[in-house]
């Protein structure tokens, strides 16, 4: 029997030992500023199930796991989020959440990435939005976490094609329309920089695009150009659905639409300035690769010296467009690192945080 993969059941888990930390400090929810909003999220593919079920089809999730490439684990069943969102609704409300930020998965909505919407997709998010608001719980929306449709990652090679820009906004605008009256909150792209990352350049996520030596075991893809390439485009696909949004949705449903970007802590491991350098390389590289176009309407200065050539590059008008294309910007924060210069790291033999 396949193992499935499960998020939603380690939420109790977690909250309880959130709770006995703050118990110790002697913390609180109260603690916090009037008006502090304590929420969870999960993903789609982590949590649904019902891979199969009611119309959804594959995405580069689905092909990924089931390839054998995470340990025999899918998400065929996951949570079964999909028939028990009641049931998890309710036990979110009695966890006292506030909010709770999930994604939509594209293949169940829009089976073939693009056309025609899928009358049961359609149907589970409006009830789970709606069930969601019944119970107090404030639902925010991310449209796209890492489950590409398959469908397009074959025709066209997904995140990297420049048309997939066409196909997120005509999805985006769906969204908007269908769930906009409910959702205030809107995340168009979980993590970019790491999606890029694992699934571009390391080929250790979906859609598995690699080259040696950055990554094994991949049958098509490059390294040294598709994360850029992806981002790029990711980044492009981000402002046409924020701009869509802000013209077509915004003024009437009063909502907000940002991005998320995984961002780790970087200290330098002395004060030298080898170091105090280092420390800014890699800020530029994982955290400014996303957030200095969407601040300033251009990648960071060394990204563009060491990248070269590989870099894309915005044109004026896409620059404007990217530039300030967020009321928000998600900080997903796990670890802190301490970074050393390594004037070897451009011997590519190396691939660690401490590379730069």
């Amino acid at each position: 029997m396949k193992r499935s993969l499960s998020l939603l059941v380690l939420i109790p888990v977690l909250l309880n030992l959130t709770v006995a930390v703050l118990s110790a400090d002697t913390y609180s929810r109260y603690d916090f500023p009037p008006g502090f909003i304590f929420g969870s999220a999960t993903s789609a593919y982590q949590v649904e199930g019902a891979a199969s079920e009611d119309g959804r089809t594959p995405s580069i999730w689905d092909t990924f796991t089931h390839a054998g490439y995470a340990n025999g684990a899918t998400g065929d069943i996951a949570a079964d989020h999909y028939h028990k969102d009641k049931e998890d609704v309710k036990l979110m409300a009695e966890m006292g959440l506030d909010a709770y930020r999930f994604s939509i998965s594209w293949s169940r909505l829009i089976p073939n990435g693009r056309g025609p919407v899928n009358p049961k997709g359609l149907e589970f998010y409006n009830n789970l939005i709606d069930e969601l608001i019944s119970h107090g719980t404030l639902p925010h929306v991310t449209l796209n976490n890492y489950d590409l449709p398959q469908a397009l990652e074959d025709e066209h090679g997904g995140w990297i094609d420049r048309r997939i820009v066409k196909d997120f906004t005509a999805y985006a605008d769906v969204c908007f329309r269908e769930f906009g009256d409910r959702v205030s909150y809107w995340t168009t792209v979980n993590e970019p920089n790491v999606f890029a990352i694992g699934g571009s350049d390391q080929g250790i996520s979906p859609p598995k695009h690699c080259s040696p030596p950055f990554g094994t075991n991949c049958t098509r893809g490059n390294s040294c150009s598709e994360p850029y390439i992806a981002v790029h485009n990711i980044l492009l696909a981000h402002a046409s659905a924020a701009r869509l949004y802000r013209i077509k949705y915004q003024g009437k449903q009063q909502g907000f639409i940002g991005l998320s970007i995984f961002a780790f802590g970087a200290v330098p491991s002395t004060n030298s300035t080898e170091d105090v350098m280092a420390t800014q390389r890699m800020v530029d590289f994982y955290i400014g690769w996303i957030a200095n176009p969407l601040v300033f309407g251009d990648y960071p200065d060394a990204m563009k010296k060491f990248v070269g050539s590989r870099m894309p590059s915005f044109t004026n008008h896409e620059s404007e467009l990217v530039r300030g294309s967020f009321d928000f910007l998600g900080v997903i924060h796990y670890s802190t690192f301490n970074v050393q210069d390594s004037p070897g790291s451009l011997d590519l033999k190396q691939r660690d945080f401490d590379i730069i």
